[in-house]
Order: structure tokens, then C-alpha cells, then sequence
């Protein structure tokens, strides 16, 4: 497993890759490729969401739960898909919510590169998926590392706002400090959930206020035409 992280985060986060969960994490990856199956995101793509927001830079998190699974989505933001393919369900909801809450358009691509950009860490609880097999990477590893990174947050960052939607992202960050962070709560936005309390929570413009409530610059949530 190439250690793919910046500076900042890998001067935090250097240590995790020495010890045994991640050596075990690391040969299950390799008798997964050996095996012949299919693994998403790409390898390069493992960490985008550290590569996009730097730990200093951080001022949201979005936690997802694994990557998407199906060809040529995964690129290593939670939520996101690249540019040029189609926004799954989920994320035409947020899209909804976006609308319903800043009036922010929605736009025809499903790439949120341009919030990452500006401190919102868009991030998977694991960073791997097999193909077509969705939470097939779980329990291997990476769930040991993300909260060894949102622990890293808590303790060094000061209000941070916090976005979690659904039970698996409000159980994985039900540590965070409610003095000195926000911490958002919903339903998820999957169109399961997604009428049981995500729609008309507002979550965008509650994290703005918090942030310019404590000096810091608000995220431009309505995204590019063209990412």
C-alpha cells in the first residue's frame, strides 16, 4: 500500500501505517488483487479527500460509509463521483436539500472537488470497495483508520462542523466535542431515508452560521458548472 498522503496529514497519521491492523488491511488488499477482483476507487485515488483538504484547512465533515461500487464512480470523496458520470441517488438529494436550503442550483455533474477545495473533508468510514459489492471491504481495517483521523480532528481543530447523516456516520463520531465543535444530525439522504428527517434539516446553512459565528470564512456550498 503506497502512502499516498500529504505532509500535514501524514506527519499525524505516519505512525498508523506501522502497526498490525494496517499491515493486515495492507495483505488483505494484495489477496484481493491477486484474486482477480476489482477494486474501487483506483489505488491513486485511495486518499483524495486528505490530498484535497489539508488537515489545517479542515472546517466540515462529511462522513460517508464506503465507496460507491459500480464502475468508474469511486474517486476517493464520499458522496462524489467524477465529472461526466451520472449523480447517484443520494446525491441528487443532497442536491434537493441544497436548493431547499441556500437556493444553491443544481448543477449537472456529481463532482465535489470544489467543496473539498475549501475545507470539507468528504470522507469514507472505509476506502475501498470490491466491484458490484457494496460494504464488501468493511471490518478489514480502514474503519480503525478514519477514527484514528476524525480522533485527530477533534482534539487539534477548533470549530469544525460536523455532518452526519444516517446511523452508521452518527455512532462513528458520537465522541466528537459538542463545546468547541457542531455536530448535525439527520436521517441519510438515500432515498430510503431521505423523507424520515434529511429533507429540510438544513444542514448548509447551519454549518455556515456556526463557522462565521467563529471567525471563520463560510463554504461556498453551490457548485461549479463545470468542476
Amino acid at each position: 500500500m503506497a502512502i499516498d498522503l500529504p505532509a500535514d496529514w501524514l506527519s499525524v497519521l505516519g505512525d498508523e501505517f506501522e502497526k498490525p491492523y494496517m499491515q493486515q488491511l495492507k495483505a488483505f488488499l494484495v489477496q484481493e488483487k491477486q484474486l482477480g477482483k476489482v477494486i474501487y476507487p483506483h489505488s491513486s485515488d485511495w486518499f483524495n479527500a486528505f490530498k484535497l483538504t489539508s488537515l489545517q484547512q479542515v472546517k466540515v465533515v462529511i462522513l460517508g460509509q464506503d465507496p460507491y461500487h459500480g464502475p468508474n464512480q469511486a474517486h476517493g470523496l464520499c458522496f462524489s463521483v467524477p465529472a461526466g458520470i451520472k449523480a447517484p441517488p443520494s446525491l441528487v438529494n443532497i442536491y434537493k436539500e441544497l436548493q431547499n436550503d441556500l437556493n444553491c442550483q443544481p448543477v449537472s455533474h456529481g463532482c465535489l472537488t470544489a467543496w473539498a477545495k475549501q475545507g470539507v473533508l468528504l470522507l469514507n468510514s472505509v476506502l475501498t470497495v470490491e466491484q458490484g459489492n457494496a460494504g464488501s471491504h468493511q471490518k478489514q481495517g480502514w474503519e480503525t483508520f478514519t477514527d484514528r483521523v476524525i480522533h485527530l480532528i477533534n482534539e487539534q481543530q477548533d470549530s469544525v462542523v460536523f455532518i452526519l447523516w444516517g446511523s452508521y456516520a452518527q455512532k462513528k463520531a458520537d465522541f466528537v466535542d459538542q463545546n468547541k465543535h457542531l455536530v448535525l444530525k439527520s436521517a441519510h439522504p438515500s432515498p430510503l431515508s431521505a423523507y424520515r428527517g434529511f429533507f429540510g434539516h438544513h444542514p448548509f446553512s447551519q454549518a455556515n452560521a456556526f463557522l462565521q459565528q467563529r471567525g471563520r470564512i463560510p463554504i461556498n456550498w453551490q457548485l461549479p458548472e463545470y468542476p
